[in-house]
């Protein structure tokens, strides 16, 4: 591909890009990924406690004024 021309590297490009394209119309659109995951870790105890540590480190993390209920 050194000695191919700028022109040839352009087709070459084009031609790709259509393959791609081709391949990607019989494609069904990808589930959403939010979707998927929304409510898989309910009822779960690991979860709830990472929850537990994360607010207990935000909380920590405020000035002691702003430490409420």
């Amino acid at each position: 591909m050194a000695d191919a021309t700028l022109e040839q590297r352009v087709n070459d490009l084009e031609k790709a890009v259509r393959e791609l394209q081709e391949a990607l119309k019989g494609r069904k659109p990808a589930a959403d990924w939010l979707e998927r995951v929304i409510g898989s870790m309910k009822d779960e105890p690991a979860f709830d406690e990472v929850l537990d540590y994360g607010q207990a480190i935000r909380h920590a993390d405020r000035p002691a004024e702003d430490h409420g209920p």
